[in-house]
């Protein structure tokens, strides 16, 4: 792990049962956004369907929205928590 300024990148492995993305899948990338509301109407605009669950939503990590890559690999959008200072 190290420190950016926009915050930590992380590079952390799932077991290989993990049910967190498909079984068939060897990796998720997972990009940190901003604004994941503004960029899932650009994208789903551009005709990139996204996966949204209620459960990914405002919790105590943030937002998360998927789409996949032409070969259908996931990338998890992650909009981090607003942290009070």
């Amino acid at each position: 792990m190290w420190q950016q300024e926009a915050g930590a990148t992380v590079f952390a492995p799932f077991s290989s049962d993990t049910d967190y993305f498909g079984a068939d899948q060897p990796f998720m990338l997972n990009l940190r956004v901003t604004e994941l509301d503004a960029l899932a109407a650009k994208l789903e605009a551009a005709g990139i369907a996204m996966e949204r669950k209620d459960e990914w939503n405002a919790t105590d990590y943030g937002s998360f929205a998927r789409i996949h890559d032409p070969e259908r690999l996931p990338i998890e959008l992650w909009e981090p928590p607003v942290l009070d200072d």
